[in-house]
């Protein structure tokens, strides 16, 4: 099992409420929802190894090289909201969740220069067995891979009711496979990240073109073909967004041979350091959503 550390980390600092303080008086939201979290994904899905990837850079430059526009908007609105808006009660908190992982013996993984997702993509590719991928970002659908048993877990409302991505079921919905999925994002473009798209093609049409032609390489030769079948719109779409799609799959595609360090992935029956972890519990106050992890870990 594969956790997309900050994507679980937002979801519960968005949705536990900030009541939940230390003993200080800090808020311990974002730590005490993840724990619950994780108890809840280790009950009732027993993973023999979980690994909580880590964003060592959330915009690696890159990616930023290739497509300057990646996340930009993002820079901004985290300088606006750090500035004035909104207080940011959330970074206070992301090592104390390092901590408390690294006291319980959780694998806590991440790669300098790569994000959450490249660790990810690349634990699954050197995998031997089932993955289940737990996310609430779903640019990780690109992984999905009935052949290799590779889910990818995603947070409908709350730890107790994921969707079970697998291949039919991106089909249903998107009309892509798993291993379509990178050439439709790249397509249709995410203004959530920067990615801008080809003008005129939106998902329906993304995914329209990939079934018809098999793949980016396919539709973009297509579209220098004049007998080919693409409406002259969409050819002239097509070889407008070149340099864009030039480099928009190396970008939106996970790295699968990010350098990783070694560690161990097995999941502990018992906390690693418990006098450091009873500190901690104490330090933050946190009561019941760490008792629950433990009992989690302690009877899978």
């Amino acid at each position: 099992m594969l956790l997309d550390s900050a994507s679980l980390y937002f979801r519960a600092y968005y949705g536990v409420p900030d009541t939940l303080r230390s003993p200080q008086g800090e808020p311990v939201n974002a730590v005490r929802g993840l724990l619950d979290f994780i108890a809840r994904l280790v009950h009732d899905h027993r993973p023999d190894h979980l690994v909580a990837c880590m964003d060592a850079d959330w915009r690696p430059q890159w990616r930023v090289d290739l497509l300057p526009s990646y996340k930009t908007h993002r820079v901004a609105e985290a300088a606006q909201d750090g500035e004035e808006e909104v207080p940011d009660t959330l970074a206070p908190q992301v090592p104390v969740i390092e901590q408390v992982l690294d006291a319980l013996g959780i694998a806590r993984v991440g790669s300098p220069g790569y994000e959450a997702d490249d660790v990810i993509g690349t634990l699954t590719a050197r995998a031997e067995g089932p993955v289940q991928i737990v996310t609430g970002d779903r640019d990780l659908f690109q992984l999905v891979d009935d052949a290799r048993e590779i889910t990818v877990l995603y947070p409908v409302k709350g730890m107790g009711n994921l969707q079970i991505t697998d291949d039919a079921l991106l089909v249903e919905k998107y009309g892509v496979r798993g291993a379509q999925y990178a050439d439709m994002a790249a397509l249709r473009g995410d203004p959530s990240d920067g990615l801008p798209g080809v003008k005129g093609i939106g998902e329906k049409t993304a995914a329209q073109l990939i079934n018809e032609y098999g793949d980016l390489t396919t539709i973009r030769a297509a579209a220098l073909d004049p007998s080919s079948k693409l409406t002259p719109a969409r050819r002239r779409n097509l070889v407008e967004g070149a340099a864009y799609l030039d480099v928009a799959p190396t970008v939106v595609r996970v790295a699968p041979d990010a350098p990783l360090p070694t560690f161990d992935p097995a999941l502990p029956h018992e906390p690693l350091d418990p006098m450091t972890l009873e500190d901690l519990a104490t330090r933050w106050g946190l009561g019941t959503s760490l008792e629950r992890l433990l009992e989690s870990l302690a009877t899978r």
